[in-house]
This record gives C-alpha cells, sequence and structure tokens, in this order.
C-alpha cells in the first residue's frame, strides 16, 4: 500500500492488519478475555493504559490535598483543573503532525520518560512557595497526554485486527472508568496511610512501567514508515488534514458529536457539588458519586457492543448516548436522596462511555493511518475548548442559582443538542458511503 493509497482513506482487506513490516495480523476473535490472552501486545497496551490511569488517579487525590494543606485556597485548587486541560490544548498542532510523521511507539515511550520524571516534582514542595513547581508538573503531564492520548487511538487499529477492532475500544473505553473507581479508592488509601508522597512517587513509577511495557511490543503502530519530510511545514500538515475533513461529512459529524458532549460535560466536573451542597454527604457523597460514574462509564462501551452487533449500527447511537447522558443529569437534578441519585448517574455515564467508545470506532475507521494521528488531535483539541468552556460556565450558574435548577436546565439543553444531531446525522450514516462500507 502506497502514501496515494492512504491518502485516498483505502483499508486493508477485511480480515488482516498490515504494518510497517508487511506482516499481516490475524483476527483473534472470541470474547474480550481472549482478545487479552491471545494479543500479546494488545495486553500490552491495554495494561499500560490501566497502570497510567491509575497512577493519574493516584497524583490528583494527592495533589488536591497538597494544595489545600499548603494555601487552604479553593481558587489555587480549581486552578489544578486547568492546568489539567489548557496544555493538552495548546500542543494540539505539533502533537498531532508529529503522531504522523515519526514512529508513534518511540513517541510514546518518550513522553512516558519525561512524564516520569515531572511526576516527581511535587515531592519537592515542602511550602507554600515551592508550590508553583506543582503546577508545572500537572501542566507538564498534561502536555504530554497530548501528545500520548491521540497517538495511541491513532495506533490501535494496527494492533488488532478489524474484526477485533471493536472489542479492543471496548476494553480500551471502559479502563477509564475502571480506574476512575479503583484508581481514585487506592489512591485515596495510599495518600491517608503511606503519605502524599507515596502517591506522587507511584504516579511516576506507573509512567516507568507503561514505557517498558511499549518496548516489548514489536507490531508497528502505523500501516507506514514514517520518516519526517522537512519540505512539508506545520502548516502544510495542518492545512492537508482539514481539507480530508472538509471532504468527508462523516469526520465532521463525529468530531461534532464530541463537541457537544463538551458542551454539556461541566456538570461531571460538578459532582462534588451535589454530593456536599445538595445532599450534604460530603466526601462520603463525593466517593461514591465518583464511583457510581466511573461504574456507568466502565459498563457502557460493552453494553452498546452487546446491544448493537453491527458496527456500522453503532453510529446511528452516537446521538442517542448523549440524550442518554443528559438525561441522566436532568434526572439527577430531580432526585431526593444520594441512593436515588447514584442511579441515574451510572445510566448516564453508561451513555457517555458508550458515546466515546462509538465515536473513536468510526473515527479510527473513517479516517487513514497517515491522518489518524492530526484527526484525534484535533478532537482532543475540540473537547477540550469545550469542556472547559462548561466547566467555567456551569461553575458561574451554580454559584448564582444553584445545583438543581442549572444541572435540570442544561441536561435539557444536552438532550435537544442530542435530538438535533440524530436528525441531522441519521441518513449520513444510513446511507451507503464509503465509512459504512469499512464499518461493515
Amino acid at each position: 500500500m502506497d502514501s496515494t493509497d492512504l491518502q485516498n482513506g483505502e483499508q486493508p482487506a477485511s480480515g488482516l492488519v498490515v504494518g510497517g513490516s508487511g506482516r499481516p495480523r490475524p483476527p483473534v476473535g472470541g470474547s474480550y478475555l481472549g482478545l487479552l490472552l491471545r494479543n500479546a501486545d494488545f495486553r500490552r497496551v491495554y495494561i499500560a493504559t490501566l497502570i497510567s490511569l491509575a497512577g493519574d488517579w493516584f497524583m490528583m487525590v494527592a495533589l488536591y490535598d497538597l494544595v489545600l494543606s499548603q494555601t487552604g485556597s479553593a481558587t489555587l485548587t480549581s486552578l489544578v483543573n486547568v492546568c489539567l486541560g489548557l496544555p493538552a490544548l495548546l500542543v494540539t498542532p505539533w502533537a498531532g503532525n508529529l503522531i504522523d510523521r515519526t514512529d508513534r511507539r518511540r513517541l510514546m515511550v518518550l513522553v512516558d520518560l519525561l512524564r516520569a520524571g515531572l511526576a516527581l516534582l511535587p515531592l519537592l514542595v515542602v511550602s507554600p512557595s515551592l508550590l508553583p513547581l506543582a503546577f508545572v508538573a500537572v501542566a507538564g503531564l498534561s502536555a504530554g497526554s497530548g501528545f500520548f492520548d491521540p497517538a495511541a487511538e491513532a495506533a490501535a487499529p494496527n494492533l488488532v485486527a478489524p474484526e477485533d477492532l471493536g472489542r479492543a475500544n471496548a476494553l480500551l473505553g471502559s479502563a477509564w472508568g475502571t480506574m476512575l473507581m479503583v484508581g481514585s479508592a487506592l489512591g485515596g488509601l495510599v495518600a491517608t496511610h503511606f503519605g502524599r508522597n507515596a502517591a506522587f512517587a507511584l504516579n511516576a513509577l506507573s509512567f516507568l512501567l507503561s514505557a517498558l511495557l511499549l518496548l516489548r511490543i514489536k507490531t508497528p503502530f502505523s500501516e507506514h514508515q514514517p520518516h519526517h519530510e522537512s519540505t512539508v511545514t506545520l502548516r502544510e500538515s495542518l492545512s492537508e488534514a482539514g481539507q480530508f475533513s472538509r471532504r468527508s461529512p462523516q469526520v465532521v459529524a463525529l468530531l461534532c458529536g464530541k463537541g457537544l458532549l463538551g458542551l454539556v460535560l461541566g456538570m461531571t466536573s460538578l459532582l462534588s457539588v451535589f454530593a456536599e451542597k445538595v445532599f450534604l454527604r460530603g466526601s462520603e457523597g463525593i466517593s461514591m458519586l465518583f464511583v457510581a460514574r466511573g461504574f456507568g462509564a466502565l459498563i457502557g462501551p460493552f453494553v452498546l457492543f452487546a446491544l448493537v452487533s453491527r458496527p456500522s449500527l453503532r453510529t446511528t447511537m452516537i446521538a442517542p448516548c448523549l440524550m442518554i447522558y443528559s438525561l441522566g443529569y436532568a434526572a439527577l437534578s430531580k432526585s431526593s436522596t444520594l441512593e436515588l441519585g447514584l442511579i441515574p448517574v451510572v445510566i448516564g455515564h453508561m451513555g457517555g462511555g458508550a458515546m466515546w467508545q462509538a465515536t473513536t470506532f468510526a473515527m479510527q475507521k473513517a479516517v487513514p493511518d497517515a491522518l489518524r494521528g492530526r484527526l484525534f488531535a484535533f478532537d482532543q483539541a475540540i473537547l477540550a475548548i469545550a469542556y472547559s468552556s462548561s466547566t467555567i460556565g456551569v461553575g458561574l450558574l451554580v454559584d448564582a442559582y444553584g445545583a438543581r435548577p442549572v444541572f435540570f436546565v442544561l441536561a435539557l439543553v444536552g438532550a435537544g443538542l442530542g435530538l438535533l444531531l440524530f436528525l441531522a446525522t441519521r441518513r449520513l450514516w444510513l446511507a451507503p458511503n464509503d465509512l459504512t462500507a469499512r464499518l461493515g
């Protein structure tokens, strides 16, 4: 397959993934467990993802405690969230270009090693005057995610056969929810019993373990042999990705779907407000709502995969999943007790997790490998902008009008946006086209 084939979006024959070495990867088939047992390279990526996400939650629990103990400032604590999102957005143009023009595996390993060093910076914070080191660490880790996460999403179709990509995406999509439940709980226990520094050290160790697992992978992370083209400028590289998107209404629809989800994700960032201000359950309530959120995100991709067996039909569920997410939060706003509120949070995040899996899978199928890094980086940037705006807006509205009415109105807005997305795209997904042919 030459570069012309890639630019035209042609894919390898069904049943085989052809990497840079030209060696085919046969389909594994069977169950999720079978995929993990029989595909060693994918198993290493999955375990590396779990380890890295667990380390992230270890760090976040300890970091919030560090900032509050050193300053007592809620404003500075909220600044942590800004440092988590903004740097990843700022590096997007360079990240996408680098992912498509260098060895993705080596890039991910290098990023992991750099993040391991950055994760140790909070250990130096022994007084409020040194607190900027913690924010530098968070910003650096966020920038690293801006390279690592799109690279992992772009590489996934090259590590499994097309027949196994749906299961692989469900597993990777559920990893975040798994570690939200497990990692945050363990992070709290580690920080409480062994101290914050132990949590920071374990986060650094998680990146080293991730890098070691990635180094053992032999399957190429790209269909083509990546190389640096000195004559191609960053502007020309991004223009190439933009031109592809404009020619593909399906890709535009997928990007819009993530953006619309981001516009209502601000409610998720303020679940703690419901626990403390509405249900009056403090840290116990926060923990219970976050576990419910993680459980929903964990099982959502699997439920979608089980209920909608045809991959081409999963794209038609993107908009309904956005509506489910939104209506879950509408029901939460009307819940009289915390225990009753847990149910709609689980259901809502099942929709959010399923939507994430469906859009990621469709993007992997819709975008040729040579452009995939840039499009996934762009996808991440759109989501970051929408999520940051939503978080700030929801926070201001909740302070002014209270959590219950704001969540209810915003949830209805989200459901309405989901309905509009469904009406605008249903013919796009059902009509015969190149993407539906590749999805099968």
